[in-house]
């Protein structure tokens, strides 16, 4: 159950108006990163999860992470307040308000004409907000590890459109929601390795011939070596023929077919065989000549023919 209290879990505080900042931070609302995703990546992987220790973490994220929702939604609110009003009542003369619309530069005439200034569940390029965002896979081992990443991200964004503006009380509250994401990192990763073992995620161990095996798939200029292909840690192949087959096989698709199946296999591959001693004529050949040369259209089948009566004597 959910109450809402009309009181901010930060302060917001905003100069002037600016649709065009107003729409960068639509990011933080309907963006991949932004708070809704969040609060729903959270709020489903709690309600699925049988510890009880991480399901009341993952609950008390989501439900801040919509505290941060409405605070992003209130920034990108009064940051369109302004204008929306403006526009509302057509103070401008109609060339002027056009101007505006088109000249803020971040297409603020997006959310101005088509949502009214206000916080629409879009990103700042106008992609509306979808389900798609949430990559949960129900292994606490395994989304916990997203969580930390999208905290990750969400931070970095954060970042942007700080430096992004000038007034302080909004970068005051960006700094707060992007100090958050720091926390909630911690507080994921925490509960990662309270899990033991917690890797590799799920309950099947990895084929231990491969396991620790590097393949150096790409190689020249600017091969290097590190902690991550060490050996210390992997057994490094890059001879080309160890990298086929390492199952030692012959490394060509095998499969078993009823007879029927097989039958009725042949009959297509023989009606859809190609036949390598061809060469038909192509539409792009019939319009084939010199750069800056109008060619007979009957010039090109011509030589084909020529060229086939030719082979035919051979």
């Amino acid at each position: 159950m959910f109450s809402h209290n009309k009181r901010l879990q930060y302060t917001v505080r905003v100069s002037e108006s600016n649709p065009a900042l107003a729409n960068l931070l639509l990011e933080q609302f309907g963006g991949p990163q932004g708070e809704l995703a969040a609060a729903m990546r959270y709020f489903t992987q709690g309600l699925a999860e049988e510890d009880p220790g991480r399901k009341d973490m993952l609950l008390d994220i989501a439900t801040e992470e919509l505290s941060h929702l409405e605070v992003i939604g209130t920034l990108v609110a009064m940051l369109n307040r302004g204008s929306k009003a403006k526009y509302a009542e057509a103070v401008d003369a109609e060339a002027e308000q056009f101007r505006k619309l088109q000249g803020t530069g971040c297409d603020s005439h997006v959310t101005q004409v088509l949502y009214g200034g206000g916080p629409a569940l879009i990103n700042s390029g106008g992609q509306l907000w979808n389900a798609g965002y949430i990559d949960s896979i129900g292994d606490p081992t395994c989304d916990l590890r997203s969580n930390i990443a999208a905290e990750a991200r969400a931070k970095i964004v954060y970042e942007r459109l700080i430096n992004a503006t000038d007034d302080p009380g909004v970068k005051e509250a960006l700094g707060f929601l992007m100090t958050r994401e720091i926390a909630h990192q911690q507080s994921f990763e925490k509960a990662l390795y309270s899990i033991q073992p917690n890797f590799p995620p799920g309950k099947l161990p990895g084929m231990p011939s491969f396991t620790n095996v590097y393949f150096n798939m790409s190689q020249g200029e600017g091969d290097m070596r590190g902690p991550w292909n060490s050996d210390e840690n992997f057994t490094v192949i890059s001879d080309r023929e160890q990298q086929c087959a390492v199952d030692g096989g012959s490394g060509l698709p095998e499969v078993t077919l009823k007879a029927d199946e097989m039958k009725a296999l042949e009959q297509m591959t023989l009606r859809l065989r190609s036949d390598p001693l061809s060469d038909p004529l192509t539409g792009a050949e019939l319009g084939w000549g010199a750069p800056g040369e109008v060619v007979p259209s009957s010039t090109v089948p011509q030589a084909k023919a020529n060229k086939a009566r030719a082979g035919s004597k051979k």
